[in-house]
């Protein structure tokens, strides 16, 4: 009875360990296109809005789901709270919102590459350096979708098959 018990336990838990695995990699095209859209977003609000950075910024955490709406609300309470610029503050809330999302290195140095020029420049060149960040996001996009199609099923049927390989080894 107990084998029976530990076996289904075992074979639950890799399972779940395995779904979780895929869930990351369906989550991260997800939350590209969502950052993508935010900065699609900011572009309009400083281009035809001309609204102050802070205020764009906290309009649109409004607006986005989380993850994403995280750092440019964090960002916008550094501007408003803090003494400090606006590179300072966009790394301190990229660096505190990272973790809690399914992005990886290339997007944070796109992100950061991205903060360095935030509130720095006239509209126009504001514009192009908003393009050129959703450029390669886009890019990282399409990776994160090819990685999603060729490893999310991968990782649920291993999740399920170590599982029983356990299983069977154990017995």
């Amino acid at each position: 009875m107990f084998k029976l018990l530990g076996a289904v336990f075992i074979l639950l838990s890799t399972t779940w360990v395995g779904f979780e695995a895929s869930k990351y990699l369906s989550e991260r095209p997800r939350q590209l296109r969502l950052l993508r859209s935010a900065l699609q977003s900011l572009e309009a609000e400083i281009m035809f809005g001309h609204t102050p950075l802070h205020e764009a910024t906290r309009k649109l955490s409004k607006q986005l789901q989380k993850p994403v709406s995280w750092i440019f609300e964090t960002f916008s309470e550094k501007l408003t709270t803090e003494e400090t610029t606006v590179k300072e503050a966009w790394e301190k809330s990229l660096d505190e919102v990272w973790k809690l999302t399914a992005f990886r290195h290339g997007e944070y140095e796109v992100m950061k590459q991205f903060g360095e020029n935030l509130g720095r420049h006239d509209l126009h060149t504001q514009q192009k350096h908003i393009i050129l960040a959703l450029t390669h996001l886009e890019r990282e996009e399409e990776d994160a979708r090819d990685k999603q199609f060729r490893y999310e099923k991968m990782a649920k049927s291993l999740g399920v098959l170590s599982g029983l390989l356990l299983i069977i080894l154990l017995v």
